[in-house]
């Protein structure tokens, strides 16, 4: 850590969880990525070989690659997806949303082409979109929207990927879970897109252990996100909450029910991030600086206007940001600017 002079120098749920207590989500269809904040794309390789399982296909293809998501609907259902690719002519994306194998009877997918240029200034187009696909019980089905990238084919600096299709969830359930004395907003995410809320099995050990696919998001610090540390727990895990451990059980493929029960298990609470948003105030903190001497923050700070840069030698971005900053710094120091940095090169930083 260093002063920046220094640099250059150099539930729905009733009742508190006693007993097993049942929980109620609602599906919620689309917009799930925005609130989540992130995704994983799933890879789904294209090949110009039709599939057996295709019924019925559009009329007009002509330059036509077939898939088959992993994603699985209620019953095992299928879902094919068809991309046109004529050259010289803008792509289109075909999902079959129903499962049954035929290309024509779903509803219209969404397939932009978006204009950019490659490394050597060659432009290429970028297609983005996505389709919807029926998810949860024959009787109780709901639209689940996949969004869906994929780059130029003719890319060079994307060969590696040019028989690719991306895709990942913006669906999600949503509701309320009860635990203890609190209530928190709360949302089941399908990271892996595989169309079961229950999430694969957990295997491994260690850095080795894969998950299971599927999260449970608690709003802890109630400030309406989900953030990725400390308020999202795999659906196949037991977790940690003001103390109290808690499993999921019974819970259903399609996300919509479960229960939540006390668990015996040990597991170390990990607390959400400190809410650092606009407005907020930065946690105060004391640390070593790179000439061995001690800085508080903001205590040494008082009175002056400092800005926190977090950055990292492997960090590209990080470095090619250094001159404006530096720049920066010199330019307004006088006046009270003051730049105060913390590197993540060194260990547990």
């Amino acid at each position: 850590m260093f002063a920046f002079g220094t640099l250059l120098a150099l539930s729905l749920a009733a009742g508190g969880v006693g007993a097993d207590e049942s929980v109620s989500f609602k599906a919620m269809p689309t917009g799930a990525m925005s609130k989540i904040g992130y995704y994983a794309p799933q890879r789904l390789t294209l090949s110009a070989t039709k599939p057996a399982t295709i019924k019925k296909e559009p009329e007009g293809l002509t330059s036509p690659l077939y898939g088959v998501l992993a994603t699985k609907g209620s019953g095992g259902a299928v879902f094919h997806v068809i991309v046109d690719e004529p050259d010289g002519k803008p792509a289109r994306l075909f999902v079959d949303s129903n499962g049954n194998g035929d290309l024509t009877d779903d509803g219209e997918a969404t397939w932009k082409g978006v204009p950019q240029k490659d490394r050597g200034g060659v432009e290429r187009t970028m297609y983005n979109g996505g389709g919807n696909i029926k998810l949860g019980d024959k009787d109780k089905a709901f639209d689940a929207h996949l969004a869906m990238y994929r780059f130029d084919k003719n890319d060079p600096a994307r060969a590696a990927q040019k028989d690719l299709l991306l895709y990942y969830r913006d669906y999600a359930t949503l509701g309320e879970v009860k635990l203890g004395d609190k209530t928190y907003k709360a949302m089941l995410s399908d990271e892996s897109a595989s169309g079961d809320f229950r999430g694969a099995d957990v295997s491994g050990d260690g850095e080795k252990k894969k998950g299971s696919g599927v999260q449970l998001m608690i709003d802890v610090n109630g400030n309406g996100k989900f953030d990725s540390r400390g308020e999202s727990y795999d659906v196949r895990e037991a977790f940690n909450i003001n103390g109290a451990v808690y499993e999921l059980k019974d819970l259903s493929a399609d996300g919509t029910s479960f229960k939540i029960a006390k668990s015996d298990k040990k597991v170390a609470e990990i607390l959400p991030p400190p809410d650092h948003s606009v407005g907020k105030k930065i946690t105060a903190f004391e640390a070593k600086m790179m000439d061995g001497k001690s800085v508080k923050f903001p205590g040494d700070y008082k009175g002056k206007v400092v800005m926190l840069d977090f950055w990292a030698t492997w960090c590209g971005p990080c470095m090619g940001e250094m001159p404006n900053v530096a720049a920066n710094y010199q330019k307004y120091h006088d006046k009270g600017f003051e730049i105060l940095g913390i590197t993540f090169d060194n260990k547990d930083a």
